[in-house]
């Protein structure tokens, strides 16, 4: 089960990397109101019979996971956004992406924590695959953005623990800033 809001954030990105995304945006806002997060992707979509599907604990898309036949990331989610009055849209296009969105109040007693922005991030940013993921968050009035490709040629890449840990430093920085 999902404990945190990067739980949730990991499973929409790695999902639309894993559908082909050449580009995928986030964008993840938070205020005193609510929590909001946007994944949208240029990756292969889904038909509305497939977006169906996709909500269903005990469908996974084919050979999309070898060893096991179930996807429960967008039940999970469904369910905690559910749960706490939040809300989730998804939007799908074959051969075009998706785009889906979740918002959850800020002081309902079940919204998940937030979870480590830094090192979600930075596990996002060094997936293996040819795609760019830019990121913008935001806390209130202040934010920042990054993306994958500035990452990669700032540091020379993302493939090893030196450079891990660079863009781990970089991003923590930032978020260090979000609070103050």
């Amino acid at each position: 089960m999902h404990l945190t809001l990067c739980d949730y954030l990991t499973d929409v990105v790695q999902n639309a990397v894993e559908a082909g995304a050449g580009r995928v945006t986030v964008e993840v806002c938070e205020d005193r109101d609510a929590v909001e997060v946007a994944v949208v992707d240029n990756g292969k979509g889904m038909d509305a019979g497939t977006l169906k599907k996709a909500f269903d604990p005990f469908y996974s898309e084919p050979g999309k996971h070898p060893g096991r036949r179930v996807g429960l990331g967008l039940p999970f989610l469904r369910q905690a956004v559910d749960q706490t009055g939040g809300e989730l849209k998804v939007e799908s296009t074959p051969g075009a992406g998706t785009a889906l969105r979740f918002r959850f109040p800020a002081a309902h007693a079940d919204t998940p924590p937030a979870g480590d922005w830094a090192a979600t991030l930075v596990g996002l940013m060094g997936l293996p695959g040819n795609f760019e993921l830019a990121v913008t968050r935001r806390c209130g009035a202040r934010g920042y953005a990054v993306a994958r490709g500035e990452l990669i040629e700032a540091l020379g890449g993302l493939d090893t623990a030196e450079t891990l840990s660079l863009a781990r430093q970089y991003l923590q920085g930032r978020e260090d800033e979000l609070k103050e």
